[in-house]
């Protein structure tokens, strides 16, 4: 096994404050280093997680939810990137060797993925996000960063993290925190941020319906995204007295930050003032929590949509995975009550639209629909079968389903729940077998 790589990637930004050496506008080089929290369980998505971490669930016909956090780092120059794994990896290793391998030769370019490394007294996982860091604190050592950005993977959303990075040398700050505004009725379920007109962070509130509305703005608060841009001097700093406080979670929200009140200096970047290449400027940035069944169908609802909230077609900004050799998608026939469409609807790679009809929905790669089905408002994922005449309406499909012909699924929710899992809202969700891997064959 090659040795990790031990630089961060150099980012050049805007310096926009003089110094004693440089003006107004000149660039500078900051080594950046990212870590990636991809460890987390995703309990309330299952049955989806149920044998995958929730970084790994497939969204959006071929994509994973991992995709968008790497996606942003890279598109935002960031190429030096540590991916924390823990529970149930292994589809999520798999997909980061299918699609994230970097190409190129400099040793400042890579992605590893990286377990607990059990550096912990009694060698433990990851007890919290704080000491997911605290256990690779050498990886950050042995690259000697400027910064240290520490994004979590479990959100669908769009970000231009160079911009983070220089509103937070803007402001010198210790750290900065990406804050989403959000109505306030909704504080009691979020951290969060209080902060003054200048940005500077003055107290955290967790899951207070109570909690400080915005500077300026009495309607909404400053919810935390979760990630975070940290100056490397002051995170080794704050990791290591974490670690000796036995009462402590080792959590950044519940424990570290809220202990660096008026210790160092922290700022609140507001998410909405980000800018994505390629994108309407007087659009708001798009984020939302998939934590729940509910908020993940309808996420992916959001990009068959005709002027979708999340636009994956913005070339100047692209949604990048793994690579598949899949052939186009079909579709065949055109009989009366028997032609293959889909309207309103995301279709990947290697579907067969067979004569069956698909709305308001999006299919994963390899989904086969049979002549006479109906499909609407359903999230498919990968290698489904949709037998003929079957009707399906607001189901989830996990991979490798295989629907029998005149099935009916969706419009009667006390049937449905004697075979499958419904949510509160009537969304079903459809589980499939496992499929043995392919191996290579001998002759002997």
């Amino acid at each position: 096994m090659k040795s990790l790589p031990p630089d961060a990637s150099s980012l050049a930004i805007q310096r926009s404050h003089q110094t004693q050496h440089q003006h107004i506008g000149e660039d500078m080089q900051l080594k950046v280093l990212a870590f990636v929290l991809a460890g987390g369980e995703g309990t309330r998505l299952h049955p989806l997680t149920r044998e995958r971490a929730k970084p790994a669930v497939p969204f959006g016909g071929k994509y994973r939810i991992v995709d968008f956090v790497l996606s942003n780092l890279v598109n935002s120059g960031i190429y030096s990137i540590y991916v924390l794994i823990q529970f149930r990896s292994q589809s999520l290793l798999q997909h980061l060797s299918d699609g994230w391998q970097f190409g190129g030769i400099l040793k400042n370019e890579f992605l590893v993925p990286v377990p607990a490394q059990m550096r912990t007294k009694g060698k433990e996982w990851y007890r919290g996000t704080a000491d997911a860091i605290h256990q690779n604190l050498n990886l950050i050592e042995q690259s000697a960063p400027d910064i240290v950005v520490v994004f979590g993977a479990d959100h669908i959303y769009r970000m231009n993290i160079r911009e983070m990075i220089e509103y937070h040398q803007q402001n010198h700050a210790d750290v900065t925190i990406a804050a989403l505004p959000t109505d306030k009725k909704f504080a009691k379920d979020f951290g969060v941020i209080e902060a003054e007109d200048s940005g500077r962070i003055i107290g955290f509130h967790e899951k207070k319906a109570d909690a400080p509305t915005m500077p300026g703005d009495s309607s909404r608060v400053y919810a935390s995204m979760g990630n975070y841009v940290f100056s490397a001097d002051m995170l080794l700093k704050m990791i290591e007295e974490d670690q000796a406080d036995p009462e402590s979670s080792h959590d950044f929200g519940k424990d570290i930050l809220p202990k660096a009140i008026g210790r160092a200096e922290m700022f609140a970047y507001n998410f909405n003032m980000n800018n994505i290449p390629g994108e309407d400027p007087d659009k708001a940035p798009y984020w939302r929590d998939v934590g729940t069944l509910d908020a993940f169908y309808e996420a992916n609802m959001d990009i068959r949509a005709i002027s979708p909230e999340l636009n994956l077609f913005n070339r100047a900004w692209p949604l990048r995975t793994a690579s598949y050799p899949d052939p186009p998608a079909k579709f065949a026939f055109d009989e009366d009550h028997r032609r293959g469409q889909a309207i309103d609807s995301v279709v990947s790679g290697g579907c067969i639209i067979s004569g069956g009809f698909v709305r308001d929905s999006v299919l994963g790669r390899h989904v086969f629909v049979h002549a006479g089905c109906q499909i609407e408002a359903c999230v498919i994922f990968d290698n489904c079968d949709i037998g003929r005449n079957a009707k399906l309406r607001r189901c989830i499909l996990q991979k490798n389903v295989r629907i029998p012909e005149d099935a009916v699924i969706g419009y009667d929710h006390e049937e449905d729940r004697k075979h499958y899992h419904v949510t509160e809202s009537g969304i079903v969700v459809i589980d499939g077998k496992r499929t043995p891997m392919q191996l290579s064959t001998i002759t002997v």
